[in-house]
């Protein structure tokens, strides 16, 4: 998963009328994983009673509420507002990089044209949101993992994979990329390429809360611990299984 350099600027815009309130801690400590969340804005129309749920966590997590009125029935003000304050953080350049709430695929050109500007996108949205959305940031990760993040059944213990043909494609691209000589990759290398491969690539997507155990339950990788040099930690590599001409022929 793409990150950007520790103490990254980050502006946090939050569409209320398409995004939950109760994902909101949980969305934060995940941000703080990729930097500094200086700007936190939620935007919708608050006198209304739909956002009820929003009004008791924003003062709770310092989140600044953005009023805008529905002007027009059908017409999304909210989006606009949004837009318009990201272009203006955008040129102003006191951020690094952007989180966009919302699984809206309104917000998609937003994302490309921030990209344009080489700031990082992350975008946090359900697993409805549309492909368009997801393929525009750097990073999207989908909130229904945030939640099952938590959970002890999302953890390495599992002992099984069930195969997935999306993943197994991914895998296999990013691990011969970053492969040397001896097939060996390290999967520092792999996360990256799988995170330029697919924006929205998450181990916890199969249940697993790290790459390393998403790769070891793999049973077409094997993975291994080598130590660094001039007394550093050690590092994680994988590699793919040698398979028969038939087995591999299937694939």
């Amino acid at each position: 998963m793409a990150r950007i350099t520790d103490g990254a600027r980050l502006a946090v815009l939050i569409d209320a009328d398409n995004a939950s309130a109760k994902h909101l801690e949980r969305l934060l400590a995940e941000i703080a994983k990729y930097g500094t969340a200086g700007v936190r804005r939620a935007y919708g129309d608050w006198t209304s009673n739909h956002l009820g749920k929003w009004k008791e966590t924003l003062l709770e997590h310092s989140v600044q509420p953005i009023q805008q009125f529905s002007y027009t029935t059908g017409k999304n003000a909210t989006d606009s507002a949004l837009i318009i304050d990201a272009m203006d953080l955008l040129h102003a350049g006191n951020v690094d990089g952007f989180c966009l709430v919302s699984s809206d695929s309104d917000f998609t050109r937003l994302a490309a044209r921030i990209r344009e500007e080489g700031l990082t996108v992350y975008g946090f949205g359900e697993r409805k949101t549309p492909k368009p959305f997801v393929a525009a940031c750097d990073t999207f990760i989908y909130v229904e993992n945030l939640a099952s993040s938590e959970t002890p059944a999302a953890t390495a213990s599992k002992t099984t994979l069930k195969r997935d043909d999306t993943l197994d494609r991914l895998l296999a691209e990013a691990v011969e990329a970053a492969a040397g000589d001896d097939g060996w990759a390290n999967l520092g290398a792999v996360g990256q390429n799988l995170s330029r491969l697919a924006s929205d690539f998450d181990s916890r997507t199969y249940g697993y809360s790290k790459l390393k155990d998403l790769v070891q339950a793999h049973p077409d990788y094997q993975v291994q611990s080598r130590p660094g040099g001039s007394g550093k930690g050690s590092s994680t590599y994988a590699k793919r299984r040698q398979t028969s001409k038939r087995a591999a022929a299937r694939q």
